[in-house]
């Protein structure tokens, strides 16, 4: 199975980091969030990625190219135009296809922009700026069993602040630290058909455009994820997510080097 990484948004919450480099480059554990997500499904045996780039794309172009010189040495010739490299170390059996789609371009422009390349139905499409520890094999089975050509997998996000219970008397009866809210989101990991290029007519958001549209004509099933969901659109998610990294507490590592 193909998975299809949406990494072209402009991350304007997060400014701080976004200013200088792409959102799925802002590092924890001094890793790209984008390389987390990809590890987290090279262990469930995802090995071919499809990256949509477009703010600061360039830079995304530019880590995959330099990913195995910065980690290995190496002697390059110019004279003979060749590059080796000593005791190579590989990060994974990966195949990465880096597509540039357009700092402006909505989500589903960046899909349909893809079509050529994708070759596998269904195919795995996210979003490359959060982590979770969403089980590949339960969402395919859930995908299979309903018959539908489109799964998406829903959560409950926590709360980003802390709530307040009042007792009838007006009196504080207790704090919450962000609790658990009441409704279900959209956190990406999606298995999609190839069909779902007839419904990308335009460029607008997949997530108000071809999805409602799906969804309305009944062909939208959901796979409800229980476990892990945290995503990365302030600085402050990027801490909390760092606090887990370093803390030896990151639910979404299924690897074990």
């Amino acid at each position: 199975m193909q998975a299809v990484i949406l990494a072209g948004g402009l991350g304007t919450r997060m400014r701080e980091e976004t200013e200088y480099r792409p959102k799925p480059l802002v590092e924890i554990g001094g890793k790209p969030v984008l390389w987390h997500i990809m590890k987290n499904l090279s262990a469930q045996g995802v090995s071919e990625f499809i990256i949509l780039t477009g703010y600061k794309g360039e830079m995304i172009r530019r880590y995959f190219l330099d990913l195995q010189a910065l980690n290995n040495d190496f002697t390059i010739s110019y004279a003979q135009n060749r590059l080796e490299y000593h005791n190579e170390r590989k990060e994974e059996e990966w195949t990465v296809t880096v597509l540039e789609t357009g700092p402006e371009t909505l989500t589903a422009g960046r899909l349909a922009y893809a079509k050529d390349y994708i070759k596998s139905s269904p195919f795995l499409l996210t979003y490359g700026d959060g982590l979770a520890d969403v089980d590949l094999s339960k969402l395919s089975e859930t995908h299979y069993r309903r018959g539908l050509p489109f799964t998406i997998t829903v959560a409950v996000p926590s709360s980003r602040f802390g709530v307040v219970q009042l007792a009838p008397s007006g009196s504080v009866e207790s704090f919450l630290e962000k609790p658990k809210g009441s409704e279900n989101v959209n956190i990406g990991f999606m298995l999609l058909e190839s069909k779902i290029f007839d419904y990308l007519s335009a460029d607008e958001p997949l997530e108000t455009g071809p999805l409602p549209r799906i969804a309305a004509q009944g062909l939208l099933g959901a796979y409800v994820h229980s476990g892990f969901f945290h995503p990365m659109d302030t600085v402050r998610d990027q801490q909390e997510l760092e606090a887990l990294w370093t803390g030896g507490n990151a639910p979404w590592v299924k690897w074990t080097s």
